[in-house]
């Protein structure tokens, strides 16, 4: 039977885990309208990711109670969160040349200039969504968290390797991959002290809100995994280590690695 050290061992080999799209967004920096292309991906991808949906109830209905509590933890702790992200989008675009945004904390205003970067963009790339600016490859990632609004059973333990994939991605990867890009760099001239930067600060490092996370989903899936369910939770995980995986490359095709010129 697949144990979760093998899950975890499958989730840190996987080619999203040290994707190239990283270190391109450190090597140079990007225009205002690069850097608001992709957080309007990023950020609407992210923002799937943080309703619980019908996720901890279906948990209960299992039998599992502990389980449940340990990811409504996780929802709790990512309430409100979309707004501090677009706040520091904001704050980014404005450090890549003449200020565009004279309030960050504007989230309306913020958001849908991101959107209409995106639109300018991506709006050539096949099957994109005007709409929302989506990629067909972020509506795709989007699209497996959308399952925490079902609560049958096969669903709901699938959902389980999904939240597992997500904050292991989410701690070890994502977010020190934006810090890199945003901070190490240097490019942008930006500091964890700084308030815009509050989303950042609050997610990195060993006393970050993603290091909890990633502790509470390894201990609830390492509690339930055994012979009769272990499947569906690896298929949850491929679910979501895919679907990431094909975004993040349209987006370093699309937007950064084409034509990237080396950093001095």
């Amino acid at each position: 039977m697949t144990t979760t050290d093998t899950l975890i061992d499958r989730i840190k080999t996987h080619r999203v885990f040290d994707h190239p799209l990283y270190e391109h967004w450190a090597a140079t920096t990007p225009s205002a309208e690069v850097s608001g292309a992709l957080f309007h991906q990023v950020q609407s991808f992210c923002a799937s990711t943080r309703p619980g949906g019908e996720f901890p109830t279906a948990l209960r209905s299992l039998g599992w109670n502990e389980q449940a509590l340990l990811i409504e933890e996780i929802v709790d702790s990512e309430s409100g969160h979309g707004p501090e992200l677009a706040t520091m989008a904001g704050h980014i675009v404005n450090r890549t040349g003449s200020p565009v945004f004279d309030d960050v904390y504007d989230t309306t205003r913020v958001e849908a200039w991101l959107k209409s970067s995106s639109d300018r963009l991506l709006a050539g790339l096949p099957g994109y969504d005007r709409e929302t600016g989506l990629t067909p490859q972020a509506a795709a990632a989007i699209e497996v968290f959308r399952r925490r609004f079902s609560s049958d059973a096969e669903t709901t333990v699938r959902n389980l390797g999904t939240a597992l994939a997500l904050e292991i991605i989410s701690n070890q990867s994502l977010i020190p991959g934006e810090k890199r890009a945003l901070i190490d760099s240097g490019h942008y001239k930006a500091d964890l002290d700084e308030p815009e930067m509050h989303y950042m600060a609050e997610h990195w490092g060993d006393d970050g809100a993603e290091q909890q996370h990633e502790a509470n989903v390894i201990k609830a899936v390492s509690s339930v995994m055994d012979a009769s369910n272990s499947e569906q939770i690896e298929q949850g995980v491929e679910d979501f280590l895919s679907s990431l995986c094909a975004l993040w490359d349209v987006l370093d095709a699309a937007l950064l690695a084409s034509g990237l010129q080396p950093a001095e």
